[in-house]
């Protein structure tokens, strides 16, 4: 079912036959819509479209229509089946006091009509073909795709033809009303695919192929109603109807898999690409059906569908998707209360104007989508001013950054301690501040400033509070916050207010912040001094003393040395038994003239599995990387892959610069481990795997077609490969994410930003390496 070339390059023929058709049939002649009614066999103006420009050009209701591009009025089939003048290029008038005017249209003259039916729907079919062409020859094709491409291109040929179809060409009819039942038949058809994708059982027929005969059948009946003009208004609100039924199946779908899988793909889909029809449905369609008069034009709701090219753009064209689940969230909580201030607004305007209920439902939309755009805008707009916004001494939320990365600098708890106090004081601006640590096995207290003594009544009020980490709160002389307790000590933040300070929200949720983390440091502190001491003294006991150390040295070492004889026993080991097999037989060969031709044979093997040894040695030691660098070790590594893969492999490699040399070693290390592990387990057919620059340091991505995994089942058997990736990858603070699901390929992206990871010690990086970075 895939589209082939030949199939690919007809449908954009097709498409650009008749979208370029339907396109010139709009520009022919302005569309100018107005209403007639036949009285005694003269055709009176009864109602315009375009009022403004009617009333400039002097165009009144009860004016009688004499002629319409030099044609008499009762000749034009058009304008009498539908009693309304759709396009012209002029027009003869006669007013009532029997006076003549001709009347020159030109479309520039009407700017709503210029943009809506001219300018916006060329550069939506222009943007669909270009999108269409860009998703066939860079990604991979198959059948989502090809559903994608055929639904992007249908649904722009049924914008391009509204104008065609609105001056009443019967081509621009037929391929508006097709197209459009078409591309929501195309819609499910991928809804059913991508079901399938994410494994989620389809709650709809299975035999999609039905739902086709639907569009034919449309365009069927539009042919005929060529012919049969007496037949048009019905099939009119019979394509309507459908369009309505079929957009409430597709809702449907989409809603009640979310609700029974919550899968966020799901909700993805909602916003990207049913939303946009929305309006089209709640504006034009549904107002058309029950009371003949749309709430909006159908031109102006189908700008909502620019919506989906732009949308595909960013779920499908770049490689990075942003958190859309954050996005969503925030759009909802907009959404809601400015739909409520919208309401509330017509609410009043229907109350105390005379305003008809059709204007307000307009002004309704406008409000809402207004008051979407302005949160949005604000919320930037804080961001950049948030310093003037929230603090008169500068944005909280980047001095507890900077308070974090001075505090983290510590070593010592001691230390920490001090320090804490002094950025709590500076920043508060209030000097009486202080941390008692309190040793509950000699009662003592220390604090970390000697200048204040406090009395027996002070130390009990202090000591007796009794809170949870990071809660504040204010007695009769302090403000009083626990910080951290052990065995040993407890430690607890003093600030002296003497009954005339009171700190504000801000502030209290900036220190409650702060302690959770110094909390946090505390515990960490100790374990490296811990650690620290231990090291230092390392020399000076036996090594049996520290048996954490010598068992993570002993583990990594057992790795490496299992990985190497795992290697060496499936590669080299192999080819040397089998030379000697060869061997054997021919020493007990009595066949002594094919001798000669067994030995050059076996001395064929032996080359290779030299060949095999050598470039094994390379791999761990690869010496094109000290000598020319890592672009050029990688490209003999990918160049060697491609000759012995079964698959294609796609990749590209940018030129890095990076200041730390151990960033090449470890970058050529996962494109080792990326590669065999495709060519071992992978069994795809198409394995993509880049190596890009980025600002601040690289990224590597790498994608396969092939059988997946289960990455819970990863997780448990701690598979040695991914691991390892992880391993070296958090070891320079990067990030390492990968997807996978059994038979659908697995994706994984590394990134690693050299800048915050030369503000670190990646020796000293501990972490889990099934956690996600």
């Amino acid at each position: 079912m895939f589209i082939k070339s030949k199939w690919f390059w007809f449908t954009i023929s097709l498409y650009i036959l008749l979208g370029i058709y339907s396109l010139t049939i709009t520009y022919s002649k302005p569309n100018i819509n107005i209403v007639l009614e036949e009285i005694n066999g003269a055709w009176i103006i009864s109602d315009f479209f375009y009022k403004d420009w009617a009333e400039n050009k002097q165009i009144s209701i009860g004016d009688t229509v004499i002629q319409v591009d030099g044609r008499n009025v009762e000749d034009i089939t058009n304008v009498k089946r539908n009693l309304s003048i759709r396009r012209a290029n002029d027009l003869t008038l006669q007013k009532e006091n029997g006076r003549l005017v001709h009347i020159k249209v030109n479309i520039t003259e009407i700017p709503s009509q210029f943009y809506y039916i001219f300018v916006v729907p060329f550069c939506y079919y222009l943007l669909s073909l270009i999108i269409s062409c860009y998703l066939y020859f860079k990604h991979k094709q198959d059948l989502l795709l090809n559903l994608l491409i055929l639904f992007i291109l249908t649904i722009s040929l049924a914008y391009a033809s509204i104008g065609a179809s609105g001056v009443q060409n019967s081509i621009g009819i037929i391929v508006n009303r097709g197209s459009m039942i078409l591309c929501l038949v195309l819609l499910i058809h991928f809804l059913k695919q991508y079901f399938e994708f994410l494994n989620i059982k389809w709650v709809f027929i299975d035999k999609i192929i039905w739902l086709y005969l639907i569009p034919v059948l449309i365009v069927f009946f539009g042919v005929y109603s060529v012919f049969y003009t007496n037949i048009y208004q019905l099939l009119s609100q019979f394509t309507l109807a459908i369009f309505l039924v079929l957009l409430v199946v597709v809702l449907g779908i989409i809603i009640a898999g979310y609700f029974i899988y919550k899968l966020t793909p799901l909700k993805v889909l909602l916003i990207s690409v049913v939303t946009p029809f929305l309006p089209f449905l709640v504006l034009y369609v549904v107002p058309k059906l029950l009371s003949k008069q749309p709430i909006i034009s159908a031109e102006v709701c189908s700008l909502f569908l620019m919506l989906i090219p732009y949308s595909f753009i960013f779920t499908q064209l770049t490689e990075r998707i942003f958190d859309i689940q954050y996005y969503i969230t925030r759009l909802r909580y907009y959404v809601n209360f400015s739909l409520v201030y919208a309401l509330w607004i017509g609410l009043g305007m229907y109350w105390f104007t005379d305003i008809s209920f059709s204007k307000i439902s307009k002004l309704l939309v406008f409000a809402c989508i207004s008051l979407v755009m302005l949160f949005f805008i604000k919320e930037k707009i804080d961001y950049r001013k948030r310093k003037i916004l929230f603090s008169t001494k500068g944005d909280y939320i980047h001095r507890l950054y900077t308070t974090i990365d001075s505090i983290g600098r510590v070593i010592k708890i001691n230390d920490l301690l001090e320090r804490f106090a002094k950025e709590v004081a500076l920043h508060l601006e209030i000097d009486h501040t202080y941390v008692v640590t309190y040793n509950l096995e000699t009662h003592q207290i220390h604090s970390t400033s000697q200048s204040k003594r406090f009395t027996q009544e002070q130390i009990d009020e202090i000591l007796l509070e009794k809170l949870h980490v990071g809660t504040i709160k204010k007695t009769e002389h302090f403000y009083v916050a626990f910080i951290h307790q052990d065995i040993q000590f407890k430690r607890i933040l003093v600030i002296d207010h003497h009954q005339s300070i009171t700190l504000k929200d801000e502030e209290l949720l900036w220190l409650e912040l702060l302690i959770l983390y110094v909390n946090n440091f505390i515990e960490n502190t100790k374990q490296v001094e811990e650690l620290l001491n231990q090291l230092k003294n390392v020399h000076e006991v036996d090594r049996n003393q520290l048996p954490w150390l010598n068992k993570l040295l002993w583990i990594r070492f057992e790795e490496e040395k299992y990985q190497l004889a795992q290697e060496l026993h499936d590669t080299n080991l192999q080819e040397q038994l089998h030379i000697a097999r060869e061997m054997d037989v021919l020493v007990h060969t009595r066949d002594v003239q094919s001798i000669q031709s067994k030995l050059s044979e076996i001395h064929e093997h032996m080359l290779t599995s030299l060949s095999d040894l050598r470039s094994y040695c390379e791999n761990l030691k690869p010496p094109l990387l000290d000598t020319l660098g890592l672009s050029a070790a990688l490209d003999k590594l990918l160049q060697k892959m491609q000759r012995r893969v079964p698959f294609v492999l796609r990749y590209t490699v940018d030129r890095l610069y990076l200041e730390d040399e151990r960033l090449n070693l470890m970058i050529f290390r996962l494109f080792q481990e990326l590669l065999n592990n495709a060519l071992k387990h992978s069994q795809a057919k198409t394995v993509d795997i880049h190596l890009l620059e980025t600002k601040e340091g690289f990224e590597i991505i790498y994608a396969d077609d092939g059988v997946g995994c289960n990455i819970d089942e990863i997780v448990l058997r701690e598979s040695m490969g991914i691991r390892g990736m992880q391993e070296r990858v958090q070891a320079f603070n990067g990030q390492f994410i990968i997807q996978s699901t059994v038979g659908k390929g697995m994706s994984i992206r590394i990134t690693v930003n050299e800048r915050e990871y030369t503000q670190t010690n990646p020796d000293e990086a501990i972490a889990n390496p099934f956690m996600p970075s």
